[in-house]
């Protein structure tokens, strides 16, 4: 018997192909994963079937294929989307009173097709539907929180903002409670390190240690390699010329989403402080596609008046990039624009549960500068490929950066560790084998768990679990 999955991800933006990572706080690095592991999951023998689960949007503000109810993603591997809550694309805090809603729909549709063997929820909305679905079906559930509720308020606090405010901006009380209750229901919790499990997760009175499951994420390697073409060089220089007077200065290259979790400000200032760095850097900022500013949701719209303020206040025109627009398609061939003009890549998040992009852009050559907090500690420590900083202290950040581009055999050093090390450690094959042979372990005991019986069957006629190589 051949596995079925089903997978929910039900905030944000997803779709089979060119996804708009960045556009928003809700369609960032963990859509990338998800899309990743589902057709992962199909490329087994063991695996008959995927789908993924998510919102039909009917908004003329975002594309028309995301309120297409059915998508062929490959063989094996399907999006469908139901309808919760109103037409437009809702931001993920405003769509709890609609969960239940999409609960009864999904009991409904899996009880009239093929239940799934297994349920993954991604995120806290996810696990909340999950929960209740599994119940329903008496289906195994897998959680995996991608970022938690309880660590994201206590690094806001930190920042200074007050409880009322969080909860009015995030609706934080639910979003825990919705963790708790997934927690304690959950067969197994997938973190991608082990400090996420001892940390982050151990915040909360339901988590269990036993459940937890270490699965790094993996790495596309056909896409992020070492090797730059002239062509895709030239690509990233034109989309750099109207910012910069030396394009060929070592790059300071983030990456990520312009939300208040990823510290962009912060890094801008601690450029700004350093004359070494403003001397011999530039520093490109990659914040996802926008046409104005003043469209954004409000908390992006914050953080990028904060970075133009702080370009302002050090007059660094000439010096940071921030392009409008780019395609997902650049996005290695910018990775490896860096590396080639001996730059670096900075995360400067406040919060890092895990970060694929320092993978892709250590497994593309380029050397890293990262916050300490989550993951990136465990990524280091296999891949000896950067520094680490407290992101919280500006002076630090700031040396920090200037030691990263000080030494070029140094530098050398950490860009040929990043590629052997992502390639050794961070792969979808080992990731997808690692997660099958979990279940396969998890599952075919009658030991257990109370409903053995039912979840051993799940697992029935499937003698060998792994990834074919």
């Amino acid at each position: 018997m051949r596995l079925k999955f089903l997978h929910l991800h039900l905030h944000g933006l997803i779709r089979s192909k060119n996804l708009e990572l960045g556009r928003d706080a809700d369609t960032g690095g963990q859509t990338q994963y998800v899309l990743e592991l589902i057709k992962s999951l199909a490329n087994t023998s063991e695996v008959d079937q995927v789908d993924l689960v998510t919102r039909l949007i009917n908004d003329p503000k975002v594309d028309g294929e995301y309120s297409q109810e059915e998508e062929f993603v490959e063989p094996g591997v399907r999006i469908l989307r139901f309808k919760f809550g109103p037409n437009k694309y809702l931001r993920k805090e405003l769509l709890w009173p609609y969960l239940d809603h999409l609960t009864e729909r999904l009991i409904s549709y899996y009880k009239k097709h093929k239940k799934p063997n297994f349920i993954h929820a991604h995120y806290a909305d996810a696990g909340y539907v999950g929960v209740k679905l599994s119940k329903s079906l008496n289906v195994p559930l897998i959680f995996t929180g991608h970022s938690l509720g309880r660590e994201k308020k206590r690094k806001l606090l930190d920042t200074g903002l007050k409880s009322n405010q969080i909860e009015k901006l995030y609706s934080i009380s639910k979003r825990i409670e919705a963790e708790e209750k997934t927690l304690n229901s959950a067969d197994i919790v997938v973190t991608s390190t082990k400090q996420e499990s001892v940390y982050q997760y151990s915040q909360y009175s339901s988590f269990l240690p036993h459940k937890a499951r270490v699965i790094p994420p993996g790495v596309d390697h056909k896409k992020f390699h070492h090797i730059n073409s002239t062509t895709e060089t030239a690509e990233i220089e034109n989309m750099m010329k109207p910012f910069l007077k030396d394009s060929t200065k070592p790059p300071l290259l983030n990456i990520s989403r312009a939300v208040r979790r990823k510290n962009i400000p912060s890094l801008i200032e601690a450029y700004g402080r350093s004359e070494k760095l403003k001397r011999k850097t530039n520093l490109i900022l990659i914040l996802g596609c926008r046409d104005n500013t003043s469209k954004l949701d409000p908390q992006q719209k914050d953080v990028f008046n904060n970075i133009f303020e702080t370009i302002d206040k050090y007059n660094l025109y000439g010096k940071v990039a921030y392009p409008k627009k780019h395609l997902p398609s650049q996005i290695p061939a910018l990775y490896r624009w860096a590396a080639s003009r001996g730059g670096v890549f900075v995360n400067p998040a406040l919060t890092e549960p895990f970060g694929l992009t320092l993978l892709e852009a250590s497994s593309c050559g380029l050397p890293i500068v990262s916050t300490n907090d989550g993951g990136p500690k465990e990524i280091r420590s296999k891949c000896e490929n950067g520094l680490l900083v407290d992101v919280t202290d500006i002076n630090e950040l700031k040396l920090v950066l200037e030691k990263g581009i000080s030494n070029n055999n140094q530098w050398k050093l950490w860009s040929r560790n990043g590629i052997e090390g992502v390639n050794r450690h961070f792969s979808w094959n080992t990731h997808v084998h690692n997660y099958l042979s979990i279940l396969r372990e998890e599952f075919s005991s009658s030991n257990n768990h109370s409903s053995s019986d039912i979840k051993q069957s799940c697992l029935k006629g499937s003698s060998s679990l792994t990834k074919p190589h």
